[in-house]
């Protein structure tokens, strides 16, 4: 049984440099569902469990980076279809991993679906960074980015 080990170069500029672009768009799709979801509980106060509004936003982060990401691509002459399956197939696993982080970043530090002056720098700065890494090696491996 043979097994092909593949050998990446972690100190690519130009990857990190593509990798961190990349993941900037995921970061700003994500954030926009995130913590529009988390603020307008914030805001409204309607009753409901922290566990919930941070599925929801997670989940709200998740449509509206495929959203952001599917537009981006329909500039680069996608077609629709096409345009979707890339945004969703190519960084499906970096935006959860970055929800997550974001979320849990946010529940550690406020008790959970609290923004606030000091907590969103940090979840971003978590959220950027969490899936950057993976980002990077798909980009080497397999010269897969969406933007």
């Amino acid at each position: 049984m043979s097994s092909e080990t593949i050998k990446i170069n972690w100190n690519c500029r130009h990857t990190w440099k593509k990798s961190s672009k990349n993941t900037a768009w995921c970061l700003l799709g994500c954030s926009i569902g995130d913590f529009g979801t988390i603020l307008f509980f914030q805001l409204s106060e309607v009753p409901f469990p922290i566990l919930g509004i941070m599925i929801l936003a997670i989940i709200n982060g998740l449509i509206t980076s495929i959203a952001l990401e599917t537009v981006i691509l329909i500039k680069q002459n996608f077609s629709l279809q096409n345009a979707i399956r890339t945004a969703f197939g190519m960084s499906f696993i970096s935006m959860i991993s970055m929800e997550i982080a974001m979320n849990l970043t946010d529940y550690v530090l406020t008790g959970g679906a609290i923004l606030n002056w000091y907590v969103i720098p940090i979840m971003l700065a978590i959220g950027f960074i969490t899936p950057l890494p993976y980002n990077y090696y798909k980009l080497k491996k397999y010269n897969i980015s969406c933007h």
